[in-house]
């Protein structure tokens, strides 16, 4: 398995074409049960979030060259309302954001046949890797299908601090927050 970190804003956009088939297969599972639209969506929102201070993607490829996982993530801005999305507020303090304090993990996936081998670890940490950020926030859903990804996280330090929801329509999602400093 070789790994790639690609931060330069013109190759991230070439990439980002090869992460799709990764982002289709996993989210079809449960509890996502996402399809072709969703894709085409995720698409357009990566390209909007690569334009975000300090994006960087994490891409794990097979020997053939296939992308067996991804993992991508930029700075949350002094001036966001990510927060706002929290079902329960959290303190001023907490959400306070200077542009460099908090790290969004914002997606990390690995295709089913190359899960529990450490590519999710692996990528995670060349994400991380030179970041001098306070904190890791990232999103996983609640439901018993998402229990990996949740303990996993929960083995790499995270811990939950509630839940948000961004929007009506929306699902809930548990908010867990990696401590750095």
């Amino acid at each position: 398995m070789s790994f790639e970190q690609i931060e330069c804003f013109d190759e991230v956009v070439r990439r980002l074409d090869d992460v799709v088939p990764v982002y289709q297969e996993v989210y079809a599972e449960p509890p996502y049960r996402e399809g072709p639209q969703d894709a085409v969506d995720f698409l357009a929102r990566a390209r909007r979030q690569a334009t975000r201070d300090g994006f960087r993607l994490v891409m794990a490829r097979t020997g053939g060259g296939e992308v067996a996982g991804f993992a991508y993530g930029f700075w949350l801005p002094a001036d966001t309302r990510w927060w706002s999305a929290m079902r329960e507020p959290l303190g001023d303090a907490f959400v306070e954001e200077t542009g460099r304090r908090t790290f969004n993990l914002a997606e990390l996936a690995v295709r089913r046949e190359w899960r529990r081998q450490g590519i999710a670890a692996e990528s995670h940490r060349r994400l991380m890797s030179g970041l001098e950020a306070e904190r890791i926030v990232l999103t996983v859903r609640p439901e018993p299908e998402a229990a990996p990804a949740q303990t996993a996280y929960g083995a790499w330090g995270y811990q939950n601090v509630g839940q948000a929801q961004y929007g009506d329509a929306s699902p809930a999602y548990e908010v867990m927050v990696l401590p750095l400093r």
